[in-house]
Parts: C-alpha cells; sequence; structure tokens
C-alpha cells in the first residue's frame, strides 16, 4: 500500500479488525519511510446491479452517492461512522440478495429509509422530506405521525 502522504511503496500494518458485520477489513498502516499512520478498508468487489432512476435511465450502481445521502442526512446527528458503514453493507447486501440485473433507484430509497429510521429518527425525517419531495409543514407532521406508528 502506497503511503498517501509521502507516496512511499511500502507500508506496514499495525492493527486489523472486521467492521460493517465483518464484511469489511479496517486496517490501521504505518509508513516505513515518513511514520505517518493510515487506515485502510478492504471489501470484496461484487458486481452491483445497474440502477432504474425515475426516468428510465439506467446507471451503474453508486455506492458514493449511497453514503453521501446517508451522511448528508445523518449530519451532525450522534452516528458514528461505523454505524454508517454497518447500514451501507446491509443496504448492499439487500440490493444483491434480490437478485436482479436491475433495481429501481425507488427500492434503493426504501431501503436506506429503513436504514436511517433504524439509526436515527431526526436523519430519517430530513431523507425523507427530499426523497418524498415534501413541500409544506403538514407533510413533516404526517412523516412523524407514521414514525411514532411503527415504534408503538
Amino acid at each position: 500500500m502506497h503511503c498517501p502522504f509521502c507516496g512511499a511503496a511500502d507500508s506496514k500494518v499495525i492493527d486489523s479488525r472486521l467492521v460493517a458485520d465483518g464484511s469489511q477489513v479496517r486496517r490501521r498502516r504505518e509508513c516505513v519511510e515518513c511514520r505517518e499512520r493510515f487506515t485502510t478498508f478492504e471489501t470484496a468487489e461484487l458486481v452491483m446491479p445497474r440502477v432504474i432512476k425515475n426516468d428510465g435511465a439506467r446507471v451503474p450502481f453508486d455506492e458514493e452517492k449511497l453514503r453521501n445521502g446517508m451522511q448528508r442526512a445523518l449530519e451532525k446527528r450522534p452516528v458514528g461512522i461505523e454505524q454508517i458503514e454497518e447500514s451501507l453493507s446491509h443496504i448492499k447486501a439487500r440490493i444483491r440478495s434480490i437478485g436482479e440485473r436491475e433495481i429501481p433507484s425507488s427500492v434503493i430509497g426504501e431501503y436506506v429509509m429503513d436504514a436511517l429510521r433504524d439509526l436515527d429518527e431526526v436523519a430519517y425525517v430530513r431523507f425523507a422530506s427530499v426523497y418524498r419531495k415534501f413541500t409544506d409543514v403538514k407533510e413533516f407532521g404526517d412523516e412523524i405521525a407514521r414514525l411514532r406508528e411503527v415504534k408503538l
């Protein structure tokens, strides 16, 4: 692994541990040249289905877009990065378990809302307001009422 600080070709592993339900390996590394430390994550590369957008366009699955959307909803909320990564792993596993070559974006959006509902209710309502295109305060109230019904 090349050092991101000095570009040296060698680094040593200081610590390794499983994260995201065992689907990732987190490695803490140290550059043998400059002694800077950095973290890497290893995951198995699996083929994800293409995403069918609402306008009918078919695009490759973009994990970064999924991660950014969740992180935006979870901004300034007490949720750790490992919890987010674990949720992302669960969402990707659900997508793969469908076994189709293509999946509607609406299905992915519902999976994200399910994950956010479990992680943080405020983030869930934030995401739902954008995803479902809320137009007034009443829609926020309706969504909060639905959230309360699910919790009972």
